[in-house]
């Protein structure tokens, strides 16, 4: 005998519908995240690619101020200081450098060996 609608309890009424929304909402949070990943890959790909540039200008100031630094220490760019502050430096006179002569290695540590001696044994000389 057929069963009549009526008859049946709410549980059984509501359950499909209960799994379509629940397939639903499913479906819809995957979208969601679906979405809120491609926007967070975007804004990395922006971040990265700020922060690459930021890395060129760097190194490009980085190389400019080592040319600057070079130039500021040579030799013309120093004499030149000395003339415009006025300090009064000139080279020195021969007869106020000396000249040392660096010893031979030989003739450093005579007494000095370079290897450890071998112990020794009752059998060696």
């Amino acid at each position: 005998m057929a069963r009549n609608r009526k008859n049946q309890s709410a549980a059984i009424r509501f359950g499909p519908a209960l799994k379509v929304l629940l397939l639903c909402a499913a479906i819809v949070s995957a979208c969601l995240g679906y979405v809120w990943l491609k926007k967070q890959l975007g804004e990395l790909g922006q971040q990265t690619r700020r922060r690459e540039a930021l890395v060129r200008e760097l190194h490009a100031q980085n190389e400019k101020l080592r040319r600057q630094l070079a130039e500021l220490q040579s030799v013309p760019m120093l004499e030149q200081r000395v003339k415009d502050l006025k300090l009064g430096l000139q080279p020195p006179q021969p007869a106020q450098v000396w000249n040392l002569s660096e010893p031979a290695p030989d003739a450093a540590a005579p007494d000095e060996k370079q290897y450890a001696e071998k112990p020794k044994g009752p059998g060696s000389p």
